[in-house]
């Protein structure tokens, strides 16, 4: 499984990042941004935590 975000609605408040370090990070443009690889089984949970809790949804998970 593999997470992305939507760098146009994001709103840079960092939810995700607290939520799931091992997946989310901010970018340069101080949006949040997701690892390129499979997410980890161990934060499996964490990312969709991290998705659920996204005030503005756009965090998606795939595969």
């Amino acid at each position: 499984m593999r997470a992305s975000v939507d760098q146009d609605g994001c709103i840079s408040c960092e939810l995700c990042v607290s939520v799931c370090p091992e997946v989310f990070s901010m970018n340069d443009d101080n949006k949040a941004q997701a690892i390129e690889d499979d997410i980890p089984e161990e934060s499996l949970q964490d990312a969709e935590d991290a998705r659920d809790g996204c005030p503005v949804s756009v965090i998606d998970l795939e595969g």
